[in-house]
């Protein structure tokens, strides 16, 4: 009986590995890095010295002659304050403390009262709670997700509809039409969008959500191309057993082509709720009343209602709006990664 020496080490797969983890890093830093300044209190967030693990300086202060071993300072006037009453001179310096995770109002003392005791870690979670009630958080996605939904079923049904009639129906000069179709996709949108604005002013649709959702129930030119080369993989016997059999081309198309193209589909279905989630162009240029707004265009909102930008609550607040981008991802990856792979291999 011969015994089997270890296995050899494939180095081409060693190396591959390698190169996967840094480029998992070099993709995955900027959002750790937003995850880490969302937890952090606002003065660490512009410290010279950037660190990854959120901490806090610990301070104590002399309030009304008693000692705050462990006191949380503000250096500006917080939003909700004590009464100043008469006993402050005009002109002192003075801090705003309150004992850590109180919510008694700040109250204020000078400055000189107030003293470094050192430095510890510390997660501020409250920072995505205030980030929520700053700006109508809810509504905002609300009308981000009412959006994808008309967005993703105009889309998907529109694209599938025209690359079914590109793949499996005879008609003159399909090909070249096709080849239209796909020279689209070479025009950006900074070239469509004064006609496009144009257009919908000319149909009183300016300030409405209309613009952007109408046009996905006109197809994608990408969209298309996707699921043609899908529908060409499935076998023609399948459509032409169902006309046999006396099925129009409307009644193959759903009971046939859509239970076997779920796969692909769904990756149309994906990659336009992420477009429409992320989207700020659209709904800059469209929408007036902030009650329509989206949650990329309130992003911009938040960071620009205030005097100063509070970067912890607006990465706290982008922490939140990409997060289901990224859960959606992960729970329809099986299903993504097949269609992408299955798609077009019968040319």
């Amino acid at each position: 009986m011969t015994t089997r020496g270890p296995r050899p080490i494939n180095s081409g797969a060693v190396w591959r590995g390698i190169a996967l983890v840094l480029l998992s890093v070099v993709f995955g830093a900027p959002f750790a890095w937003t995850v880490s300044t969302s937890l952090k209190e606002l003065s660490e967030t512009i410290r010279p010295t950037p660190e990854w693990i959120p901490r806090t300086t610990i301070y104590s202060a002399v309030v009304d002659g008693r000692k705050i071993a462990n006191a949380e300072v503000s250096w500006s006037t917080p939003s909700q304050i004590a009464p100043l009453g008469a006993s402050l001179p005009r002109g002192l310096e003075v801090a705003w403390v309150r004992p850590r995770g109180s919510s008694t109002a700040f109250r204020p003392v000078p400055k000189s009262a107030v003293q470094p005791e050192g430095r510890a870690i510390h997660f501020r979670w409250r920072n995505y709670a205030e980030a929520v009630s700053k700006i109508p958080f809810w509504l905002y996605a609300r009308n981000t997700l009412w959006l994808c939904a008309l967005c993703v079923i105009g889309v998907t049904t529109s694209s599938a509809i025209v690359a079914y009639g590109f793949s499996r129906i005879q008609w003159p000069g399909r090909d070249i039409v096709f080849l239209i179709v796909l020279a689209t996709m070479m025009i950006p949108f900074p070239v469509t969008m004064v006609p496009l604005y144009s257009l919908f002013k000319q149909l009183g649709l300016i300030g409405t959500m209309a613009p952007l959702w109408l046009p996905a129930f006109f197809g994608n030119a990408f969209f298309i191309f996707l699921l043609r080369q899908f529908f060409r993989s499935i076998p023609q016997d399948l459509t032409d057993a169902a006309r046999i059999d006396g099925c129009r081309e409307l009644r193959i198309f759903w009971s046939v082509i859509c239970p076997l193209s779920t796969s692909a589909l769904t990756v149309v279905a994906i990659f336009q709720f992420i477009e429409t989630w992320n989207d700020f162009l659209g709904p800059f240029i469209y929408l007036m009343d902030q009650k329509q707004f989206t949650l990329a265009l309130g992003l911009q909102f938040f960071q620009s209602q205030h005097g100063g930008t509070d970067w912890h609550q607006l990465m706290a607040a982008s922490t939140l709006v990409a997060t289901p981008v990224i859960v959606l991802f992960f729970l329809a990856q099986k299903t993504f990664i097949e269609g992408i792979s299955m798609t077009g291999m019968k040319s």
